[in-house]
């Protein structure tokens, strides 16, 4: 993965996260993670595989949060990305560090966040 790649990647599945398209979003991982994804929410546990995990967060959160993409930062083929998760209708936001590591189609993801 080169960088416009992964910056394509990165801007793809917010810009479908925000406007409520589901295929658009799962769409944008499943081209840069044919061979398989893993995520791990940073202290809650281990990685584990990836596509249930969307398919929970989509369904939990996708109606609640707009995405505000604050930095992002790429070195290689790894990202990490500040994302500001806006609760819609209220003040309120939920600050993310997401790190990205892209190898040879698969991709391991990595959330840190932290609660208002």
């Amino acid at each position: 993965m080169d960088k416009q790649a992964i910056e394509n990647f990165a801007h793809a599945q917010v810009r479908a996260w925000n406007a409520g398209d589901k295929e658009a979003f799962l769409a944008a991982y499943r081209a840069v993670a044919p061979k398989g994804l893993q995520i791990e929410y940073v202290g809650r546990g281990p990685s584990t595989d990836g596509w249930p995990v969307l398919e929970d967060m989509w369904a939990a959160q996708s109606a609640k949060i707009e995405i505000e993409e604050v930095a992002l930062v790429i070195n290689g083929s790894e990202a990490a990305c500040h994302n500001r998760n806006k609760v819609r209708g209220t003040p309120m936001a939920i600050e993310t560090i997401e790190l990205y590591r892209f190898d040879d189609g698969k991709l391991d993801v990595r959330y840190f966040i932290r609660q208002p």
